[in-house]
């Protein structure tokens, strides 16, 4: 597995090695030992997830506001762009989003740290999303902050208008949102 760096510096990509023949192909997608090496982020998941969406559906921006979830998020089925916005305060990254393409294709998984939001649009006909997180979901906790907030002006790759939650379609501008210190 290599790591790199991203313009965030908490927010990494994961390039696995990928061994593969005419018959397919296998790659370990996770080893926290060779995480932590490489990292230096030492993390325990209790929590796996698995969404499918259809093609220009955007998922976000969330976080949870307490106990909140470090993922580790790979696409198996399709594409998407994938987002993590710093909404930590005492940051010096805070307010900057980074976001990349993730594909089955690519294989490529992204670390999106705890204090982070963290949101995604497909850009291919489908795709099936999972991610590995560090804290178990609690509702209660869980904010939005709106995905075309205009202070973030994040760079989504839409053509159109995109198919958004109604719980997402009501996320709060980043300057009302709940932050962490």
């Amino acid at each position: 597995m290599q790591i790199k760096e991203t313009t965030i510096p908490d927010v990494f990509i994961i390039e696995p090695k990928v061994f593969g023949d005419d018959r397919g192909f296998f790659f370990e997608s996770f080893n926290e030992r060779c995480f932590r090496d490489l990292t230096g982020v030492d993390l325990h998941f209790v929590q796996h997830n698995h969404s499918r969406s259809s093609g220009g559906v955007l998922r976000g921006l969330h976080y949870q506001i307490q106990q909140p979830q470090g993922k580790l998020v790979r696409v198996v089925v399709g594409e998407v762009f994938d987002v993590a916005v710093d909404i930590r305060k005492s940051s010096p990254t805070f307010g900057q989003s980074f976001g990349t393409l993730l594909s089955a294709d690519n294989k490529r998984q992204m670390w999106v740290p705890p204090g982070f939001a963290h949101g995604f649009c497909v850009t291919s006909d489908v795709a099936e999303f999972l991610y590995l997180t560090t804290e178990y979901y609690a509702p209660e906790h869980e904010r939005c902050i709106a995905w075309n907030d205009p202070d973030l002006a994040i760079r989504w790759p839409l053509t159109s208008k995109p198919n958004v939650s109604a719980k997402d379609s009501q996320g709060k501008a980043f300057k009302d949102a709940d932050l962490f210190p």
